[in-house]
């Protein structure tokens, strides 16, 4: 089976979002997947993508499509057009691939309006320097309002433990973007939403969530992971 459903509702890819169960993981490609997907039919993007630096854990875990930017261009490209006017994407990037990142966001037609740095209480790699950030631009189709409470650009981590997912992310530290960006009641998509944790956030704020993932392993993590909420 290539997509999972959830909540009992069961549903084809190709079919709009509105068609689609509240939490949803579809297995494959996701510039495939989203060009499935009818044009400006989510609220929120966020996601978190390869950082093009040929990660490898400490047990050797990689992450798919890091070795390679073939994806990136075509990959915004298919999110911006999924996006609604004047809504925002959040996107994780790797700091030493920012030019190939930024030089894709604006091709794609995005427009960067904010830069959010997740301070780490601990060194994740220790180089020349200690590592303990992760950031994330803010970026914007249109001209979407402010929200009323605007989140500060320094937020805080918590560390995972990365069970589910060599670069996991920590719940916590989505769910403000989530709370601000997307609307009550609307739609969030994560089309490299690795073990989850972008959709569990969404959905334990009562938004809709959709995530695309590359690798079996982890849609199934993902699938565990909605189904225990």
């Amino acid at each position: 089976m290539d997509y999972f459903t959830y909540r009992h509702c069961i549903t084809l890819p190709g079919r709009s979002l509105r068609q689609l169960p509240t939490a949803t993981v579809l297995h494959g490609d996701c510039i495939a997947r989203m060009r499935q997907m009818e044009t400006a039919s989510v609220d929120f993007i966020l996601t978190d993508p390869p950082y093009l630096v040929s990660y490898r854990d400490r047990t050797g875990r990689t992450v798919a499509g890091d070795d390679d930017a073939a994806w990136l261009c075509p990959a915004f490209a298919e999110m911006y057009r999924l996006l609604k006017p004047d809504a925002c994407c959040v996107s994780f990037y790797g700091w030493g691939a920012v030019d190939q990142f930024m030089a894709a966001w604006r091709a794609a037609g995005f427009r960067p309006i904010g830069h959010v740095v997740f301070h780490k209480g601990y060194a994740s790699r220790v180089g020349m320097l200690e590592a303990r950030h992760e950031s994330a631009y803010l970026l914007a189709k249109g001209k979407p309002r402010p929200p009323a409470s605007p989140l500060p650009d320094v937020l805080g981590w918590r560390y995972t433990g990365n069970r589910h997912h060599p670069t996991e992310k920590p719940v916590p530290s989505l769910a403000p973007l989530i709370s601000a960006f997307c609307p009550e009641g609307g739609t969030v998509l994560d089309p490299f939403c690795g073990s989850g944790s972008t959709l569990v956030a969404a959905r334990q704020l009562g938004r809709a969530a959709i995530g695309i993932e590359l690798d079996a392993a982890h849609c199934r993590t993902a699938r565990m992971r909605l189904d225990a909420l």
